[in-house]
């Protein structure tokens, strides 16, 4: 009995980041930004992560596999992503699958956020940090990995080709300077570039 109760309880306890955001950025935020009701603070809405597979189109196989795989990742079914227009250059038709992708929001989101940042970045070879140069005017931040083998969850023997993807931090509208804030709180490892918010702020 205590055994299930407690196994209750460590269900329902947020993740880590979440409870992050909750005690320690939306304080901090309100502090710096000078901020009267918390719900002023920039929050992420969701993650989505996009896997683009181009020889997709002539074999639904690499599909599939990038959709098993980067369900391993996230803990959830990506959806399979559809040419919307026929392109005769790359052979690919209207309507014919040519990637995957995810949308992460709550507790999977908060969850690979934290795998992304503590985890799979510091696995890339050579890493000198994220860029600052890709907010876009709301505020949303945009990754790109080119290979999706640094998440430990893999087993490198098991997957045929490495993927790249791309992943999207949705924020609530907020300036540029709050919302690098606020994944610096999380722990981004943006790279050391003072001129790359003065080139923001330009364009």
């Amino acid at each position: 009995m205590v055994n299930s109760m407690n196994t209750g309880i460590e269900a329902a306890k947020k993740p880590r980041l979440q409870e992050k955001y909750i005690n320690e950025v939306i304080p901090a935020m309100m502090e710096k930004f000078g901020y009267k009701n918390k719900f002023q603070v920039a929050r992420i809405k969701k993650i989505t992560i996009n896997m683009g597979i181009g020889l997709g189109a002539q074999d639904i196989k690499l599909i599939e596999d990038a959709q098993k795989e980067l369900g391993q990742l996230v803990g959830q079914k990506p959806i399979m992503t559809r040419a919307k227009k026929a392109i005769s250059n790359f052979k690919i038709r209207k309507d014919v699958p040519i990637g995957v992708a995810v949308v992460l929001r709550g507790r999977k989101m908060y969850e690979f956020l934290d795998r992304l940042i503590n985890i799979a970045l510091p696995r890339i070879r050579d890493f000198r940090g994220t860029s600052l140069k890709s907010f876009d005017k709301n505020g949303n931040y945009s990754l790109g990995i080119t290979e999706h083998t640094i998440f430990p969850e893999l087993d490198i023997d098991k997957v045929t080709n490495v993927k790249g993807m791309t992943v999207t931090l949705t924020l609530t509208k907020s300036k540029i300077e709050e919302s690098q804030e606020l994944l610096k709180m999380f722990g981004m490892p943006f790279a050391q570039d003072n001129r790359s918010l003065d080139w923001l702020k330009k364009h």
